[in-house]
């Protein structure tokens, strides 16, 4: 605990820090430029589309794909510190000195799990609100035609049954979890199931026992093509169902989600998704010190005694190693395979279990 309150600890964890921000937002600017670049490429057809609202509505996206990405600013981060330190010879004073490798990387360890906290509690839901607010900005941009102009390649779908018949309904993106769509293909059946007609909508409000659809253009077999600023159709969805086929886990923020995995239990749909996200978070602390551990166990050698390269190497294969696992792990849990407090916790353990094996056999080995 002294390693961690005292100055030289504090200055190894600051170079922690600065070394895990930089790689943040380094690949923070780079994901910018690539997702505004391919926004660019979609609205560039649409002359109402200004520069500066494709780049909030790319900025706003950008948050949520860095999020999946953060074990890996927080490997490289740790291996840029533990070389740049070592690279200097403060490593090589610091052991002189007495200090062992378990008292540099306690600092840095400390560090990861704070990071991780700040993540899973203010990070994760600002990310999801920025990205349910990037949503609703493509609809503005892609939503001003009947039909939703730019749809998405499968976009979202959902099949209700009434007592006049079937409705079946696609929707190019949801917002607020489904409650809101844009983008609408409608295809309705009478009772024989027999086809009636084809509605485009811009976009689709769920009300208490209904959808109130806007800017709809109504396609009958027998009829020409009818424009209408608005109509209802019945349904007798809750919001609850809705959510369950047009939301995904990650858009749902960590504080949101005990009361999503309740009123799917109630409704009786699949809780795996939820809960493994729900798991994940809680278990990213502890996720990001195992990378920190991995780091530390390739990135400790002194640079006289050469192999930076093949370290460096093995430490970004561990990265992805655990990447690998993790995404197999998800994909069990989801499948029920897997309880999803297992799929969560797997690669932290078997990463910090690894990374404290290696460092052990170096040090005291």
């Amino acid at each position: 605990m002294s390693m961690i309150t005292n100055t030289l600890g504090r200055y190894f964890a600051g170079r922690f820090v600065v070394s895990a921000i930089g790689v943040f937002a380094s690949i923070f600017v780079l994901l910018v430029l690539v997702d505004y670049i391919e926004m660019v490429r979609r609205t560039s057809g649409l002359v109402s589309a200004s520069a500066i609202t494709v780049a909030e509505t790319s900025l706003f996206r950008v948050p949520q794909l860095l999020e999946k990405m953060m074990p890996f600013c927080i490997l490289i981060g740790a291996m840029t510190c533990y070389l740049a330190l070592s690279r200097r010879l403060e490593l090589v004073v610091a052991r002189a000195a007495g200090v062992s490798a378990w008292q540099f990387i306690a600092p840095a360890l400390a560090s990861a799990i704070m990071i991780g906290i700040f993540a899973t509690a203010v990070y994760n839901p600002m990310s999801a609100n920025l990205r349910e607010l990037s949503k609703r900005m493509e609809a503005e941009l892609f939503g001003s035609a009947p039909g939703g102009g730019v749809q998405d390649a499968s976009g979202f779908w959902i099949n209700q049954v009434n007592s006049d018949g079937q409705v079946i309904i696609n929707a190019a993106r949801s917002e607020q979890q489904g409650v809101r769509l844009t983008g609408l293909t409608l295809f309705r059946f009478d009772s024989d199931a027999q086809f009636k007609e084809r509605i485009e909508a811009r976009e689709a409000t769920l009300q208490e026992g209904r959808w109130l659809f806007k800017s709809a253009r109504r396609y009958a077999l027998d009829a020409p093509p009818v424009d209408q600023d608005s109509f209802e159709l019945a349904t007798s969805l809750t919001p609850a169902q809705v959510r369950n086929s047009f939301s995904t886990p990650e858009t749902v923020s960590f504080w949101q989600l005990p009361s999503y995995i309740r009123s799917s239990e109630s409704s009786g749909f699949a809780t795996a998704g939820y809960r493994l996200q729900y798991h994940k978070l809680i278990a990213q602390p502890f996720l990001l010190a195992a990378m920190v551990m991995l780091a530390a166990a390739v990135s400790l050698r002194f640079f006289r005694f050469g192999g930076v390269q093949k370290m460096v190497l093995s430490g970004v294969g561990a990265g992805f190693l655990l990447y690998v696992l993790s995404k197999v792990t998800e994909d069990l849990s989801k499948a029920d395979l897997m309880h999803p407090i297992a799929a969560a916790w797997l690669p932290v353990l078997v990463g910090g279990l690894t990374g404290f094996l290696a460092l052990l056999y170096q040090e005291d080995g």
